[in-house]
């Protein structure tokens, strides 16, 4: 006899359109300007100002507002990616978990911008990790969901396409707005607009409440631990996103100050804006490309090896030779490099996932490996940026993290 499997937990066969990918690809960017906004110009110019009054230096206090924030973020991911594989609401397991965290991290973006000290920014950077990682949770999600493996590729291709045009349409909202409310106000409306077409245009898959397991804390908190031993190919392929993550969060976290203090830029806050278009054009020229030449060819753990391995060495670049021209080169490498990784690298992410029933759950813990370099980059780059050798030994320290990561991705057994 034939068991026929619900469609929210089936392993998916059919192939998505194309409206479909860019009904997804927008609602990343839309959440990503949410993010990036803030932490690439905004936040960095109210440390600035709260800095003073605060009694510490303005890196001391960035690095706190963030790491605490990416605290938030570490548990929000997974908890909401839990809650969202358990809901049974007729509009679906994951819309109803975008529209709100869309609504949420829109509202607490504009308490950010009227934050008028150290605390309300604090409070105000916690509600927007909390609530855009419920909607970035139930997105992400949605690919395993939806994606046949054949396919996921080029859709994760897309999708790290979406996230950097994110980070670039926040960093301009930002940098034009003409100020620091105006910023946020900015991004608060794109935020909330950008997820609209997907969920209005796209039917979700809907969990039969029969198929929703029994609830107890007690299984629910202990769901969140998956055993490395039990599952070694979630484990190492965790480890390898966290590390090339840490690298990368070593690299950007004091860029703004980077220009400013060491390189001595005329106008570092453009100067920020122009690294990140160069990024952002060489990543665009890699992502989607690399994405579906995993797919063509079936493996995708040598795309993840050699674009660690050249983030890797642009770092390093950095360490040894800081000059304005230096920084557009690395940005050009990273962007190489960060393009494909993105893309092959979520393919093979949801390649590992355990079972079906905990999608959302499993890709949050994954996407802890994103959130926790939030929290560890602060706790290492502000000592030694302020008083263990400064830029210098923090990009090289980036390095050889990032190349740690691109080894790592060979204790991979399951995945080709």
């Amino acid at each position: 006899m034939t068991t026929v499997r619900p469609d929210a937990l089936a392993e998916p066969v059919d192939r998505v359109g194309k409206d479909w990918t860019a009904s997804l690809s927008l609602a990343n960017v839309a959440i990503w300007v949410g993010w990036y906004g803030p932490l690439q110009i905004l936040l960095a110019r109210q440390a600035e100002d709260f800095a003073p009054g605060a009694g510490m230096s303005k890196e001391t206090l960035l690095a706190w507002v963030t790491g605490v924030g990416a605290v938030v973020s570490l548990a929000a991911n997974p908890f909401f990616g839990a809650l969202s594989d358990r809901t049974t609401a007729r509009r679906g397991r994951r819309s109803p978990w975008i529209v709100a965290g869309a609504a949420g991290g829109a509202l607490s973006l504009l308490v950010l911008g009227g934050a008028g000290g150290l605390w309300v920014m604090t409070l105000g950077w916690c509600l927007v990790q909390l609530t855009l990682n419920a909607a970035f949770a139930a997105v992400t999600a949605a690919v395993p969901d939806r994606v046949p493996r054949f396919q996921r590729g080029a859709v994760g291709g897309w999708i790290g396409a979406a996230q950097i045009l994110g980070a670039v349409v926040g960093t301009g909202l930002a940098t034009a707005a003409g100020g620091i409310a105006a910023g946020y106000a900015a991004c608060a409306v794109f935020t909330l607009a950008g997820v609209l077409p997907y969920v209005l245009r796209h039917r979700d898959l809907r969990l039969a409440p029969a198929d929703r397991p029994a609830w107890s804390w007690r299984s629910f908190t202990r769901g969140f631990w998956l055993s490395p031993r039990r599952h070694p190919d979630f484990a190492w392929a965790w480890l390898t996103r966290f590390l090339i993550n840490l690298s990368n969060a070593l690299v950007l976290l004091y860029l703004l100050y980077y220009l400013r203090d060491r390189l001595h830029h005329d106008d570092p806050e453009q100067g920020v804006l122009i690294l990140t278009a160069v990024d952002s054009v060489a990543l665009l020229a890699t992502v989607v490309v690399g994405g579906v030449w995993s797919d063509r060819v079936g493996r995708r753990k040598p795309f993840v090896r050699w674009s660690g391995v050249l983030m890797a060495v642009a770092t390093g670049v950095l360490a040894v030779w800081q000059t304005w021209p230096s920084a557009i080169v690395v940005a050009a490498l990273l962007g190489v490099g960060l393009g494909v990784f993105m893309s092959v690298d979520f393919a093979l992410m949801t390649d590992v996932l355990p079972t079906a029933l905990d999608r959302g759950k499993d890709l949050g813990v994954i996407n802890v490996a994103n959130a926790l370099p939030q929290v560890a980059a602060p706790a290492i780059a502000a000592p030694i940026v302020t008083h263990l050798g400064g830029y210098r030994v923090l990009y090289g320290l980036a390095a050889v993290v990032g190349l740690a990561g691109a080894v790592l991705v060979g204790r991979i057994r399951g995945v080709d």
